[in-house]
């Protein structure tokens, strides 16, 4: 079994909070991710992956705003109690 050593990375503190929270979101420690990073750069001789994180678009986040503003006040929009009424809306 190989020994572990610690590296000590200076940064500037936003971006470690962000570099966290990104971690975070994909499942993983930091730790993890630097090592995976250096794994892959050694056996590829190359910077060697891009990692992202799935972000909502425009037209996403203006749909789960408006799913939580039905949530929240569903007296101000109309309820469907027949599927073919809805459909006749919808087509409309």
């Amino acid at each position: 079994m190989s020994q572990t050593t610690n590296i000590n990375i200076r940064m500037d503190s936003e971006l470690k909070r962000e570099f966290e929270q990104f971690c975070q979101d994909v499942g993983m420690s930091m730790t993890t991710a630097f090592t995976l990073f250096a794994k892959k750069t050694v056996t590829e001789n190359q910077i060697p992956f891009t990692i992202t994180r799935e972000t909502p678009n425009k037209t996403t986040l203006k749909a789960m705003e408006e799913a939580e503003d039905i949530k929240k006040h569903p007296e101000k929009y109309k309820n469907y109690t027949n599927i073919d009424e809805l459909f006749k809306d919808a087509l409309a």
